[in-house]
């Protein structure tokens, strides 16, 4: 029996950390990792179709990568749209505001191109994104690890992951 968390009704879905790829990806054909900092990577469970980077920079990039799977699928393609968070020096995840944002201007991008029957906590996300959509580089620098990262002298890198589609690539973690 489903649970009434995998939002397995939907084509975009939405969750946290590795634990959220075990909610929402057991039946989608890709899933795409928020990690705006690429901070170690926990090591994931196995997804049932392919893992891709996402974020701020190519976020118009994944959702036209996804569009053209689908296309060569003929047939609804599913997505789940995961944001990392950050790891609390217990190792429990730790909502991080700019994964929350960047998960959500990806599920926007998807919508922008049709692909938009989105459970409700992807249309939350997406929300969030639209909403401040202007604000987006204040708020990743000035979000706790946007600071953390900028006291460590990577501010360029903080700015960087703010920039809206400034890159084509679409990174294949896993196949």
């Amino acid at each position: 029996m489903a649970s009434p968390h995998d939002q397995s009704q939907y084509q975009v879905r939405f969750d946290w950390g590795a634990a959220g790829i075990d909610a929402v990806a057991t039946d989608v054909d890709v899933v795409v990792w928020v990690d705006l900092f690429d901070s170690e990577t926990p090591v994931l469970p196995s997804v049932p179709g392919v893992l891709v980077a996402g974020g701020f920079t190519n976020r118009t990039a994944v959702a036209e990568w996804v569009l053209a799977r689908q296309a060569e699928k003929g047939d609804r393609f599913t997505v789940a749209v995961v944001a990392s968070g950050a790891v609390r020096g217990g190792g429990s995840t730790r909502f991080a505001v700019e994964h929350l944002l960047a998960a959500g201007a990806i599920v926007d991008a998807l919508a922008e191109l049709g692909i938009d029957y989105s459970s409700p906590e992807a249309a939350a996300a997406a929300a969030a994104f639209s909403g401040l959509r202007n604000a987006i580089a204040h708020l990743v620098s000035a979000s706790g690890s946007g600071r953390e990262l900028a006291a460590a002298g990577r501010a360029d890198e903080v700015a960087a992951a703010s920039r809206l589609d400034s890159s084509l690539e679409v990174r294949v973690l896993q196949e």
